[in-house]
């Protein structure tokens, strides 16, 4: 049986092959035990597409075109006047400001983004989010967005599962919102989900989690490692990312005995994503400078996205 049936044959492949034959043979030099098999991945870019706009804001401009019907006077504040033209430019320009460090602009989009769920009990969050990805698609590619999880690294987490290892999501994406769908499409349950993190606070009239004001964590960076270590107590054997904010998730993995450290690279210009290196200059610099793998969209994968017939249900 062919483990991974969406990977090309070549260098990739095989050093994904060899590295979990290595660290699950019993006795072997490079044996790791189960319990210390973590194998930590990012989302958006790695796991599914973030153009031409994450999935996540895809959501929240929906909630914004809602917002500024009820508020009208909201209707020539950003990001509520894109939401209304469904123009995504203003939007998708601070998210690529921010890759390249400007931040001038994210205040506002933060203080939306708080706007949309403020009062709101985790449950009601919850079911909002279910009912978004009952019905979108993906603007370019016309697939519902289970159905855009790249395939390759379906089989890749079904791979590490089969042998022994824990598989966690660690994005700067919504917790919560990945949360909703991580079980379903990655079979990563929720609990398993670091993410950038709203306030919550504790309502004792309904006895319930609601969101507050503010976001508690923004998990990029630094902060992905710092929130692996929080939450798990253990360094991961293996990290994937995609991006500049992966560099640190990435170094913390290859820095243990026997870690690999794995960067998706959008270089594909027909079946993916339009190919771009914009927020993952940096990480590509690193991991040719520290010999980490680099996954080729174009060369490495032989299929993209799951078949119809493999997509999951909703």
């Amino acid at each position: 049986m062919n483990p991974l049936p969406s990977w090309r044959d070549g260098r990739t492949r095989t050093t994904l092959l060899r590295f979990v034959d290595e660290v699950t043979t019993p006795g072997g030099p490079a044996f790791v035990p189960p319990e210390a098999r973590i194998a930590a991945f990012d989302n958006d870019g790695t796991l599914w597409p973030e153009l031409p706009l994450p999935v996540q804001l895809h959501h929240l401009t929906e909630q914004w075109r809602r917002m500024a019907a009820e508020h009208p006077e909201l209707a020539a504040e950003e990001p509520y006047a894109s939401a209304l033209t469904g123009d995504p430019t203003w939007i998708a320009s601070v998210v690529a400001a921010h890759y390249a460090g400007d931040d001038t602009r994210l205040p506002a989009l933060a203080e939306a983004v708080i706007a949309t769920q403020r009062g709101t009990d985790t449950a009601t969050l919850a079911a909002r989010i279910r009912e978004f990805f009952a019905t979108a698609r993906h603007p370019v590619l016309d697939r519902p967005y289970p159905a855009c999880a790249y395939q390759p690294m379906r089989e890749l987490l079904g791979l590490l599962r089969g042998h022994g290892f824990t598989t966690v999501i660690v994005s700067g994406g919504g917790r919560d919102f990945m949360r909703v769908i991580s079980e379903e499409v990655y079979g990563v349950p929720p609990e398993r989900v670091i993410g950038s993190t709203p306030a919550l606070r504790w309502d004792p009239d309904r006895a319930d989690v609601v969101y507050g004001d503010g976001i508690e964590l923004l998990d990029d960076g630094p902060e992905k490692p710092l929130r692996i270590w929080s939450r798990l107590g253990r360094r991961p054997l293996l990290a994937c990312g995609n991006s500049n904010g992966d560099i640190d998730m990435l170094s913390y993995a290859a820095a243990g005995p026997g870690g690999l450290a794995l960067l998706v690279h959008h270089d594909d210009p027909d079946r993916a994503d339009p190919a771009y290196d914009t927020g993952a200059e940096q990480a590509l610099r690193e991991a040719a400078r520290r010999g980490w793998t680099t996954v080729s969209v174009r060369d490495d994968w032989s299929r993209v996205f799951p078949p119809p017939e493999d997509t999951p249900a909703r």
